[in-house]
């Protein structure tokens, strides 16, 4: 039920939020959400249950197939007959009532006020919606009648299994150990580091590495980024095949991945303070804003891996990911992303700083409260170009932001 419901309030976005990348990424995460409701943990693993209803949705088909020839059979021929005979009876108007309305203007004027004016646009745009809807709540349906199978237990991730996973021999303390260890020493030179950076500033990095504090944030942020998301590889690879038979390799392994965890935290929190940094020199923008929130999902993954380690069951630890990932996007949108973004560049302006009303206008009617605070040049910029775009909304695609903006 809590899967559930995170898909139906990830969709509800998209009835309050304009910004169009945000109600595709959360109609991604919906139907993570609702595979995720349908199919417990199984077997497979975490790459199977996450895509497994949209999958489903397409397998599914060959099960309809067999559902609707049976149900045909259940079915008489006296009522089989009735379809064909308003199928033949639809063609005869698709081909009898064009010409007739050709033939008189007065019978067309009639036929043309009784027939309702089709947007084809917007038939594809539903009817694509309506297959995609029909084949997950049959690929959903699918799962229900045949689920997979159920993966083992917590218990039977003890450790005790010498092969481990897949066949695959388990690692012994020095073995593992290694690769941890001389990561452990790295990553405590560069803590060292951060802590004289934090206290030096901007003297201390021009002096040690001539840059300016904003050119030197900008420097190391995706590299900050890629050893964070190696580190989580390494550790995870480490859980999967250490041997922890003994109280002795379970201490060890405690410990050791807890050091790494710790330092990689350190990381972690450099790159958001040095995007942070560059996005305060150089203005905000809605893919920087993106990537720190991407930094603040790994961190909430390490803190998920340093539970994990109290009883050494990591099992329950990738649908913790996935969650704590739904949970951080249900949050930025009600951070409202792009009008974030416009509020942090309009302070920066406050200060002194340049506005770029060139990029704040290609974002969503989502940022038009914070233009319509700005002076009349500025706001014009913005806010003009946003809502030319503007188009009228259907009933079916009513959001609140755009129906906002048009008053």
């Amino acid at each position: 039920m809590w899967w559930a419901a995170v898909a139906l309030a990830l969709l509800g976005v998209g009835g309050f939020r304009a910004a169009p990348w945000l109600f595709v990424l959360c109609v991604v995460g919906a139907a993570a959400a609702g595979s995720l409701a349908v199919v417990r943990r199984s077997v497979y693993g975490l790459w199977f249950d996450v895509p497994a209803v949209p999958f489903a949705g397409l397998t599914s088909v060959p099960w309809l197939s067999r559902a609707v020839t049976r149900a045909r059979g259940r079915v008489g021929t006296g009522s089989q007959r009735i379809w064909w005979s308003l199928a033949v009876a639809v063609a005869l108007l698709v081909l009898v009532v064009p010409l007739l309305t050709g033939a008189d203007a007065v019978f067309a004027r009639l036929v043309h006020g009784l027939l309702p004016r089709i947007d084809v646009p917007a038939v594809v745009r539903w009817g694509l919606v309506f297959v995609a809807a029909g084949l997950g709540t049959a690929g959903a349906l699918y799962l229900l009648a045949g689920p997979p199978p159920v993966a083992a237990s917590e218990g039977s991730e003890s450790g005790m299994d010498p092969l481990g996973w897949m066949g695959v021999r388990r690692f012994s303390p020095i073995e593992w150990g290694i690769p941890l260890g001389a990561l452990t020493i790295v990553f405590a030179a560069f803590v060292g580091a951060q802590i004289a950076v934090l206290f030096g500033g901007d003297d201390y990095v021009q002096r040690t590495a001539g840059l300016t504090y904003a050119q030197y944030a900008r420097s190391g942020f995706w590299q900050l980024s890629i050893v964070s998301m190696l580190t989580l590889a390494v550790i995870g690879t480490v859980l999967r095949h250490a041997l922890r038979q003994t109280p002795t390799q379970r201490r060890w392994l405690r410990g050791a991945v807890t050091v790494v965890t710790a330092s990689t935290l350190v990381i972690v929190a450099s790159a958001v303070h040095r995007m942070w940094t560059y996005q305060q020199a150089y203005g905000f923008t809605v893919m920087r804003l993106l990537v720190e929130v991407f930094e603040g999902w790994i961190a909430l993954v390490y803190l998920l891996l340093l539970a994990s380690l109290v009883r050494l069951r990591r099992g329950w630890v990738p649908r913790a990911a996935v969650g704590a990932a739904l949970a951080t996007l249900l949050a930025l949108a009600v951070v409202n992303p792009e009008r974030f973004v416009a509020e942090r560049n309009v302070q920066r302006w406050q200060s002194g700083k340049s506005l770029d009303t060139d990029y704040l206008s290609t974002l969503s009617p989502d940022v038009l409260p914070v233009a319509d605070r700005l002076p009349a040049a500025e706001r014009a910029a913005i806010a003009n170009v946003i809502r030319a775009r503007l188009s009228q909304d259907s009933w079916q695609g009513w959001n609140y932001a755009r129906a906002t903006a048009r008053h």
